[in-house]
């Protein structure tokens, strides 16, 4: 087969089967979780509440809730509802269910090339489609980004879906029937991510100022209808009111802005420009710029969305995320265009060559590694490891810098009370008398040691409150969790020890 005759000919096919190959190989190898967010917010929610529980202690009734959080439960709810199939079906095994649940993230995340190559050809052609569309489905960390569950990356393909019912043909023939759909996709994208308001709400401003009144009335309607309905309905059933969530969570964002990780308003800039890598991610700005007028009705989202995000001193680079697809979109556009009239481009096109070549060269190589990346795997396996053991009432976690990592209750299969220095603010002391303080029956059945250094001298002071303490097993980090926390400690992918209290568990036991 000539890839090259192809790939003029049939490149949607080409680039969604790349995309559908390094998605299904993401799904089987890149286990675990990249952030805190993508697990503990909406896996460990979402499984609690199948199992009886309410490990965030978010709803109404559980111990330790005082009212709202702030937190959105559309998602952790769909969660809910896949986790109480796994049930039905008699799937148990966290591992398997996490790769069912990888495999659906996956195919959702194809919505995004297939939907971003066709929302590019409408707008200019199947030139700038390909390369969107190649660039959609092989930048290094779509792969492995699709199938982790932030809400950052579960509303893309809402947004896209609603660009392609505003952009596709024939939708001036229908105004009102595709901008009522799209209206209702950018609702949901918000039901997710409610940061990604900024879409329907830079397309609304556009519609109004070009005097399109009747799509403006079908696009409002639809985006608010599926935000209403889900949003403020999901909250009526659970407070009696509607969205108190959202109240919560913009009052938290307001007066706690600070209270995260705060950097300068031109970070976004730097994260886009290497996430894209360069020179490749500066050809992309110089397009995106140059198509604001002819492309107005989703540049201004876009910009809105990151001019909000660059003013915000709590940034963290997942937040970013929603709208590099569509700058793709518009970049790769206004690029191609720039580039077939540059006479600088026409005189050395082996130095545009060379900047490609560097590009995929170096996003192949980071390619490969993410997509087979199994993130977390020391908190992941040490949960997995101690899964075999019934009945595990109350663990306890000490890091040799007195601020370990949390450790995922869902891969453990149940819910014990666990003991840790989490704020960084207690001593050993002070966690293992917290761990014992209710008499000998609440004692941590395990204790995990987590640090690169020796943990002889916590093992002995452990001893001292846990006598009948015994090495169990250990479970080191991968490469890519070293490498990350050698780039920064703030990511704790450490080495975990686990150690037995042969007084209430006297046997070892095998897988």
């Amino acid at each position: 087969m000539d890839i090259r005759k192809y790939w003029d000919d049939q490149p949607l096919t080409l680039i969604m089967a790349t995309a559908i190959l390094f998605r299904l190989l993401a799904a089987i190898f890149a286990k675990g979780y990249g952030m805190l967010d993508d697990h503990y917010v909406v896996i460990e929610s979402a499984q609690s509440w199948v199992d009886g529980q309410d490990y965030n202690s978010w709803l109404p009734g559980s111990q330790g809730n005082t009212g709202p959080t702030g937190h959105n439960l559309f998602y952790p709810g769909i969660n809910f509802l896949f986790f109480s199939l796994m049930k039905l079906l008699h799937i148990y095994n966290p591992q398997l269910k996490m790769f069912f649940m990888r495999l659906l993230l996956a195919a959702w995340s194809l919505i995004t090339v297939y939907f971003g190559y066709r929302v590019t050809e409408a707008l200019d052609g199947k030139k700038s489609a390909r390369l969107a569309g190649i660039l959609l489905a092989l930048l290094w960390f779509m792969p492995w980004m699709s199938v982790r569950n932030l809400v950052e990356m579960v509303c893309v393909p809402f947004i896209i879906l609603g660009f392609w019912f505003a952009v596709r043909p024939g939708n001036s023939e229908k105004p009102w029937h595709s901008w009522f759909i799209s209206g209702l996709f950018m609702g949901l994208s918000t039901d997710i991510r409610l940061q990604s308001v900024f879409f329907p709400v830079g397309i609304g401003i556009w519609l109004l100022f070009s005097g399109k009144f009747k799509p403006l009335f079908a696009f409002t309607a639809g985006s608010l209808l599926t935000f209403i309905l889900f949003e403020g309905g999901i909250d009526l059933v659970i407070w009696g009111k509607p969205f108190v969530e959202i109240y919560q969570y913009s009052f938290g964002c307001f007066t706690e802005r600070n209270d995260y990780i705060t950097l300068p308003w031109y970070d976004y800039f730097l994260v886009i420009g290497g996430m894209l890598i360069p020179p490749v991610s500066i050809f992309l700005f110089w397009g995106f710029i140059r198509q604001w007028k002819k492309y107005f009705m989703i540049f201004l989202p876009v910009l809105l969305f990151f001019a909000f995000h660059s003013w915000v001193p709590n940034k963290q680079e997942r937040f970013i995320i929603p709208i590099i697809p569509v700058f793709i979109i518009i970049g790769s556009i206004g690029w191609l265009e720039f580039r077939e009239k540059s006479a600088y481009w026409a005189k050395h096109l082996k130095l545009l060559r060379y900047c490609w070549i560097f590009f995929w060269l170096l996003n192949s190589i980071v390619l490969l590694v993410f997509t087979f990346t199994y993130s977390k795997r020391p908190m992941v396996e040490s949960m997995t490891y101690l899964s075999k053991y019934p009945d595990i009432k109350y663990l306890t976690v000490i890091d040799e810098a007195g601020n370990p990592e949390m450790f995922p209750k869902f891969y453990l299969g149940q819910w014990p009370v666990m003991f840790n220095d989490k704020n960084g603010d207690r001593s050993l002391d002070s966690i293992l008398a917290s761990a014992v303080k209710h008499g000998n029956a609440s004692a941590p059945r395990f204790i995990l040691f987590t640090g690169e250094g020796n943990i002889s001298p916590m093992v002995i002071k452990a001893r001292h409150y846990v006598p009948f303490l015994v090495y169990e097993t250990t479970v080191r980090p991968g490469f890519i969790d070293r490498f990350v926390h050698w780039l920064n400690p703030i990511n704790r992918n450490k080495t975990v020890k686990i150690y037995r209290n042969a007084e209430f568990v006297p046997e070892k036991k095998s897988m």
